[in-house]
């Protein structure tokens, strides 16, 4: 079986992506952080371990936001594109899931749900904060 290589870009073309493998993890965030960067009532996103993340066109493109110490957001000098945002303490990366479109986003979860502004029924578990294995409660709240 060879390994699954998926190919995203930014909105004007300027970065591309390519990513390799699976997932470590996808689903939706709600808090109000992801909310304002997206410019969304809610962000998909796509965990990646690092070393299966790769740009190969327009690095010099890559400019980078760091809110908290927590999220590296980037994104496309060129045309604002966002492109991905790293977490050095969880060690991932989030790929957003529009940005990699070949990949079949299977969410999994919703975290920070005690924030939504857009409440989702759709039998996911829905996280208070984050997953106890990301440093969070743990605790699960009604949909």
């Amino acid at each position: 079986m060879s390994l699954q290589i998926h190919k995203g870009q930014c909105f004007c073309g300027a970065v591309e992506i390519e990513v390799t493998g699976e997932p470590a993890g996808m689903g939706y965030c709600h808090c109000e952080s992801c909310r304002h960067w997206s410019a969304g009532p809610v962000n998909a996103f796509a965990l990646w371990e690092p070393n299966q993340v790769r740009v190969t066109k327009g690095q010099e493109y890559i400019l980078q936001y760091n809110h908290t110490e927590n999220s590296d957001r980037k994104w496309c000098a060129k045309c604002g594109g966002h492109l991905m945002t790293v977490h050095p303490g969880l060690k991932l990366i989030d790929l957003y899931a529009s940005v990699v479109p070949s990949v079949d986003f299977r969410p999994a979860i919703h975290v920070n749900y005690a924030e939504t502004v857009l409440p989702m029924k759709d039998g996911l578990p829905k996280m208070k904060g984050f997953p106890a294995d990301f440093g969070g409660s743990g605790e699960v709240v009604p949909e």
